[in-house]
């Protein structure tokens, strides 16, 4: 008996495609009379320039011209951001998957792009996409732009939910939480599970409004999915939080395709949960209420420097890192980018004057000049956040080249916690050289944000002592072997040992890290663990939502394929 209950442990947990008991065409017909669009059927970026020989020739061209177009792949169901994430690594190391370079000599396959899905256009859709899901046993993949580090929104032999064309935006200075009192009221802004970054600014900016997002190229990442459930950072964090810290409510389809609302009065536990409990693991969201905030002028500072040996670069970089919990009290924030060669950083602040940036900053601009005997400091002032966000991330913004998107990409990162930077310098420079090529550093904690209670949402508590997250990426080529994919996985590996020097809870920002952390539950969610999954079990009791190092994906196997 207890071998016969083993074999059945291994056994597959959904029915995936290919597979026997993969619904009938009568069964998606009958799906689709209850859908308002067609079924999709989502196919690999690559997939049309195959066969070689007889190409879609336009669609191909399309596709090679927009490898790297942010908003071009997040508008097609089948393409992912970083092109790793659509190919599947089989069991004896081999990959599936489909490529552009069509010279390689590579077959174009599915890989973990799900064969077919639903195009939800409303609430309804949504719910009969969950509901079909859950009756076959479906292996249920969320989806809205493909920007997904972790590759939570793709899944071989899955059944795709394409929240994309979710976009209903609704402002209202005069918002009342579900179930609250009329007499405490928000200026807010509700946006659908698929609105993105720079559609969500826009409406914002027609009602005069701010409000706390994502930056990338274009405003192409979704701002009521993935983001704001995992943490949701931001440069203006320690001005006015991090996203889960501006989000008022949300609506849900759960596990039973029941649509509710989870806010401090209706749900309030799937409202903890969802606020930093991780994406694709608690329902779909269709809707995230925001509070906004007053608008304001800003200023922006560049500084960069070339080193010309390592004690110039950690002298640079010692002074550096101790001024990052003063700015963030100041209401700073930004990017940064550094190695024992080079140092480049882009910082925002609101409400302040140049004659405020230059007090501030004049004197480590000053040092690194004197230490480099180059000039490192430039400044511009902009009337607005949006003014400032259309220059540097409007929608031409990668044309040039250098879209961070098209890439086989797989990343390792740590938060620095405001106690290290503050009184080990030293020790946080020393780790980020040790890290082959250098890292990059989003200055998007401290201030307001660290002012936070850290059991107030489900957030990894490491968040509310951090002043920064610092991340680095290996890479590979197309067609690259299985064994060149595991070295590069190894390498990551090895500088997440490394990193675990910024801090002694090793904590992270769970959206931009690794797949191959020893303790996931620790460094991606902390001290809150076991209440989210306590509430997961009480909202899916049956595991319908599961993704890579997601909570609850410790009782699966490390293909999220078979339960233990």
């Amino acid at each position: 008996m207890k071998f016969v209950l083993y074999l059945a442990s291994l056994l597959p947990a959904w029915c995936l495609y290919g597979q026997i008991c993969w619904p009938n065409v009568a069964k998606f017909t009958a799906l689709e009379y209850q859908l308002s669009q067609p079924l999709i059927r989502p196919a690999p970026h690559a997939s049309a320039c195959y066969p070689p020989s007889d190409p879609i020739s336009a669609n191909c061209s399309d596709a090679i011209t927009h490898r790297g177009d942010e908003a071009w792949i997040a508008d097609r169901s089948g393409a992912y951001q970083n092109v790793n994430f659509e190919t599947c690594t089989r069991s004896d190391g081999t990959i599936e998957g489909c490529y552009l370079n069509t010279t390689l000599g590579f077959p174009c396959q599915q890989g973990s792009v799900p064969p077919i899905g639903v195009d939800a256009r409303s609430v309804e859709d949504v719910q009969a996409a969950v509901r079909f899901a859950g009756h076959n046993n479906l292996r249920l993949i969320v989806k809205n732009t493909g920007h997904d580090y972790l590759g939570r929104s793709a899944g071989r032999g899955g059944f795709m939910l394409w929240t994309h064309h979710l976009k209903n935006i609704t402002s209202n200075p005069s918002f009342v939480p579900d179930g609250g009192s009329p007499s405490a009221t928000f200026n807010a802004i509700t946006l659908g599970a698929g609105v993105q970054w720079h559609e969500a600014y826009d409406a914002a900016q027609e009602v005069g409004r701010f409000l706390v997002g994502g930056l990338s190229g274009g405003g192409t990442v979704g701002a009521a999915g993935g983001w704001v459930m995992g943490g949701g950072h931001s440069a203006f964090a320690s001005r006015h939080g991090l996203g889960v810290d501006n989000v008022i409510q949300f609506t849900v389809v759960t596990a039973n395709g029941d649509h509710i609302t989870a806010n401090a009065y209706q749900n309030a536990d799937l409202f903890w949960a969802l606020r930093g409990g991780g994406g694709g693991s608690w329902g779909v969201v269709t809707s995230v209420t925001y509070k906004t905030h007053e608008t304001f002028p800003m200023v922006m500072v560049r500084l960069a420097s070339n080193f010309t040996s390592n004690k110039i670069a950690k002298s640079v970089l010692e002074e550096y890192i101790k001024l990052l919990p003063d700015l963030a009290n100041k209401g700073w924030g930004g990017y940064s980018a550094l190695s024992n060669e080079t140092f480049q950083a882009l910082y925002v602040a609101p409400n302040i004057s140049i004659a405020d940036a230059n007090a501030t900053l004049s004197p480590f601009s000053d040092y690194i000049r004197n230490a480099t005997g180059t000039e490192a400091m430039t400044m511009a002032p902009y009337e607005s956040f949006y003014s400032w966000y259309k220059e540097l991330f409007g929608s031409n913004a990668n044309a040039a080249g250098g879209s961070q998107v098209g890439h086989n990409v797989e990343l390792g990162s740590r938060f620095i916690s405001k106690d290290m930077a503050e009184f080990n310098p030293e020790r946080v420079v020393d780790v980020m050289l040790a890290i082959n090529g250098g890292v990059a550093i989003n200055f998007v904690a401290g201030g307001v944000a660290s002012q936070v209670s850290p059991d107030s949402t489900g957030l990894n508590p490491a968040w509310r002592k951090a002043v920064a997250h610092v991340y680095f990426a290996e890479s590979w080529n197309d067609g690259a072997s299985g064994a060149v994919v595991q070295a590069a996985r190894q390498r990551v590996r090895k500088g997440l040992k490394i990193l675990n020097g910024l801090s002694t809870d090793f904590g992270t920002y769970l959206n931009e890290a690794s797949l191959y952390e020893e303790d996931f539950k620790e460094t991606f969610f902390g001290a809150h663990y076991n209440r989210l999954k306590d509430i997961k079990r009480k909202y899916d009791p049956e595991g319908l939502f599961v993704v890579a190092s997601g909570v609850g994906s410790d009782d699966w196997d490390g293909s999220l394929e078979c339960r233990l």
